[in-house]
């Protein structure tokens, strides 16, 4: 299986243009905040809290590690469809390396590189932030990012397999990409917060196991910035302004723990995995 995941590692960052579409709602999300969300989100009441523009920023990159570790998972099954076209896999069904081993190596690889992108966005982020007048994470919140990526990767890929599992041809993982692409701004609560939505929205987004993984992000990147922006502000605003951005959810008036958000995550990565292999190993046979 080792082999496996390096042979799938090296034909994903061989092929840049794979790479390159595989953030394309990272950058597309980069530039329509840049051209005119940004200013939509700095409204006047906005404005008026102190050190505003490091907290959107610190926002913004919250979701932007989520959507990174979910399409990156999806491009790098893009090599498992490949290798169903052009007939590789039957190759690989007739050699001595049993099929559990090869699904686990896509789903290997996959789940490194959705980790490997995820660091190098949230460096380039956290880089963005302290240039654009935030702070540097301190070595608790580093560590903490760390493990969020890890699960969000865990997760997203779990979710993305079991989908890319019904799949047998570049029309239909293409298709299912750009929908997933789409989506997932909103479901994340990026291209709108999720507190301007209507109440069934909201519960529909906050059903859905990334947005807890945006949630997880935002408690531990939005920490300091929060504390600067609303120090001597009364705490009822700060609980406002959490749920209104998708910081924190709530459900029938009680706040979903970051304990509970992670068991969320790690429940459906394991049954998500579980179909994944049932359905994959069932195809194969």
């Amino acid at each position: 299986m080792k082999f496996f995941i390096e042979r799938n590692l090296k034909l994903f960052f061989r092929d840049r243009l794979a790479v390159f579409f595989s953030l394309m709602s990272v950058f597309i999300i980069i530039g329509l905040y840049a051209l005119f969300l940004g200013d939509v989100w700095m409204n006047d009441s906005m404005k008026e809290l102190k050190n505003a523009q490091a907290l959107m920023n610190s926002w913004l990159v919250s979701g932007l590690l989520t959507v990174t570790s979910m399409t990156t998972t999806m491009g790098a099954f893009g090599i498992m469809i490949d290798d169903k076209v052009q007939k590789i896999n039957k190759d690989f069904d007739s050699s001595p390396i049993r099929r559990s081993s090869i699904t686990g190596g896509y789903i290997g690889s996959s789940f490194l590189i959705g980790v490997i992108m995820s660091l190098v966005m949230a460096v380039a982020a956290e880089i963005y932030i302290v240039h654009s007048g935030g702070e540097w994470l301190t070595p608790i919140a580093c560590i903490k990012v760390f493990l969020l990526i890890l699960l969000t990767a865990l997760t997203n890929t779990s979710l993305v397999c079991f989908v890319v599992s019904f799949f047998k041809s570049h029309s239909a993982f293409s298709t299912a990409s750009s929908i997933l692409g789409t989506l997932i701004g909103f479901l994340t609560g990026i291209y709108l917060p999720i507190g301007t939505l209507p109440e069934s929205v909201q519960t529909v987004i906050k059903a859905f196991p990334v947005s807890h993984g945006a949630s997880l992000f935002r408690q531990v990147l939005m920490e300091v910035p929060m504390g600067n922006s609303f120090d001597g502000i009364p705490s009822i605003y700060l609980e406002e302004f959490k749920e209104y951005l998708g910081v924190s959810f709530r459900f029938g008036g009680h706040e979903v723990t970051p304990t509970a958000s992670i068991v969320i995550l790690l429940c459906t990565a394991v049954v998500f995995y579980s179909l994944s292999l049932f359905n994959m190993l069932r195809r194969n046979r």
